[in-house]
């Protein structure tokens, strides 16, 4: 993500000549990011700020990629460590603007000093930053008084259009209890509005064209430019990184397949399931009698896959049918190929954007964050449906499963979910589209600096 958007910036910058951009992050985050391309590499330059050490952070870990969820608390502790190296290479560079995400609340004074622009960058849709309300709701929301898992299982009062914005309860009592188990001492919807509080614009990934009602309210609730940064579809041409050896064997079996007859299963690579619900989903696939791949990725911070286990002989059963991938795919090759047909997805935000793109309809099983609303909006928009679960627990069954696969990829009253989402593929994969909204952000970027510094570079 980090690097689609730098690449898209970058195509921008190269058309106004003179800018350049800088990516601060972790050294191993840095290390990960793709190699970019050499067209880019007089625009933007990677800078490394080591991540400070912190009790209860494993050793190497400077993403969520690299932690089990509950461990997230630490590295956000650990971030606020590196507010004197960056503030240091602020003061050094002297930029026009920051652009950062809700970690670094702390930066407000230290960018008014340096006469530096901030945008407060949003990976997520709009919906979700709206759930929590307007600034100063966000400032004191989450202390007085401390709420409750009940009250985000309703739609917030503030939202004034008819919507299926709501948690399931047992989505809010896991937001409650990461609120409660804060040792950094902020929680996540306080950073994010000490942000807002201070930023000259707010950028979020979302498009007009698609729930453009929510990007409205934000600007109502914040009071502040609300800039869409388009969905930022990724290109499949960069995505060659993958082994051939790997991708000749995925597309051999997918080419056997009849066309849009297969489902992809993908639960991201931060979910992590349990024995049960792995056992549940597998064997609500085989039930469904419906042809599969099913990316099956280790838990995080796990470091083989020996603590993953199916049912007893479902791979010799599922045979020919289905197939339980155990490392690392080109997810966007197997979503364009012209076999799948559906899309199991946990509802992170990009992987509901790359399957939009091709035209799959989604069957959804959301875990975290974001994921609930996700699930919420996009079914009440009739591009997928959810995988019934317990309301408390959270728990699925493998007859939820099978019968949700059947109704999205061969039943007749799944016909009108298919028809919509290869309908909504016409934005979600329309580059021209989005393309224009990176430009349309680096020409307010530039009007702004402007405006306030009274010369171009």
């Amino acid at each position: 993500m980090a690097t689609e958007f730098m690449k898209s910036m970058a195509d921008g910058v190269e058309a106004q000549k003179g800018h350049k951009i800088s990516f601060i992050s972790t050294p191993r985050n840095i290390e990960r990011l793709p190699k970019l391309p050499h067209e880019y590499s007089t625009s933007i330059t990677l800078v490394k700020i080591p991540l400070p050490n912190v009790d209860g952070l494993p050793e190497n870990a400077e993403a969520t990629m690299d932690i089990h969820t509950k461990d997230i608390v630490y590295l956000k502790k650990a971030l606020d460590g590196m507010e004197l190296e960056l503030t240091s290479f602020l003061e050094k560079t002297s930029p026009d603007w920051v652009i950062h995400d809700f970690a670094p609340y702390w930066l407000a004074p230290i960018t008014t000093r340096l006469g530096i622009s901030r945008g407060f960058f949003r990976i997520i849709n709009a919906w979700f930053l709206a759930f929590w309300g307007s600034t100063d709701m966000m400032l004191t929301g989450s202390t007085n008084p401390p709420p409750t898992p009940e009250d985000f299982t309703v739609t917030p009062k503030w939202i004034p259009f008819e919507t299926k914005a709501a948690f399931r309860h047992h989505e809010a009592k896991w937001i409650v209890e990461a609120m409660q188990k804060n040792v950094s001492g902020v929680s996540d919807i306080y950073r994010s509005g000490a942000t807002i509080k201070d930023v000259d614009v707010i950028i979020i990934r979302q498009c007009c064209e698609f729930e453009g009602q929510w990007l409205k309210l934000l600007e109502d609730l914040h009071h502040r430019p609300i800039l869409p940064v388009g969905l930022m579809p990724p290109s499949l041409d960069n995505s060659n990184n993958d082994s051939n050896e790997s991708w000749s064997c995925i597309k051999e079996w997918l080419d056997e397949q009849t066309k849009g007859s297969v489902v992809y299963v993908a639960l991201g690579s931060e979910v992590t399931i349990g024995p049960s619900e792995i056992n549940e989903l597998a064997q609500g696939l085989e039930l469904s009698g419906v042809p599969f791949f099913w990316v099956l990725r280790k838990p995080s911070n796990s470091e083989n896959m020996d603590c993953i286990e199916l049912p007893d002989g479902f791979e010799e059963r599922i045979y020919g049918r289905g197939i339980v991938w155990k490392s690392w795919v080109p997810q966007l090759k197997i979503l364009s190929h012209e076999s799948v047909g559906g899309f199991v997805t946990h509802c992170g935000w990009s992987s509901i954007i790359e399957g939009l793109m091709f035209g799959h309809p989604l069957i959804m099983l959301p875990f975290l964050v974001d994921q609930g609303l996700n699930a919420r909006i996009l079914e009440d928009k009739e591009i997928g449906i959810e995988i019934p679960r317990n309301e408390e627990d959270g728990s699925y069954t493998r007859d939820s499963v099978s019968s949700s696969v059947k109704l999205v990829m061969i039943e007749k009253d799944g016909k009108r979910i298919r028809k919509k989402a290869k309908e909504i593929s016409s934005i979600f994969g329309n580059r021209r589209l989005h393309d224009k909204y990176i430009e349309d952000l680096i020409q307010f970027l530039e009007d702004h600096r402007i405006m306030s510094n009274g010369h171009s570079s």
